[in-house]
C-alpha cells in the first residue's frame, strides 16, 4: 500500500479530521493539500501534493467524488 493509501485511510477513519480538512478544502483547497502533506510527514507517511491528488481521483466513491468538486481549485 502506498503512502498516500495509508494516509487516506487514517484521515478517512477520524471523523473530526476528515471533516477539518473538507471544511479547509472549501476555503483554501491548495492549503488542504498542503495540511495533508503535513500530516503525512506527522504520522510517518510522507507525500507529495501529486501523490495525494493522484490518489484521490483514482477513488471511486461518491464522498471522494463530492470532495473532488469541493476543492477542485488544489486537486
Amino acid at each position: 500500500m502506498s503512502n498516500a493509501a495509508e494516509l487516506y485511510q487514517r484521515i478517512e477513519s477520524d471523523h473530526t479530521l476528515t471533516n477539518g480538512l473538507f471544511r479547509q478544502a472549501l476555503q483554501n483547497p491548495s492549503g488542504a493539500i498542503a495540511a495533508i502533506c503535513e500530516l503525512g510527514e506527522t504520522m510517518g507517511l510522507p507525500v507529495t501534493a501529486e501523490e495525494v491528488k493522484t490518489h484521490i481521483a483514482s477513488l471511486d466513491d461518491d464522498l471522494t467524488k463530492q470532495w473532488l468538486v469541493k476543492a477542485r481549485g488544489g486537486l
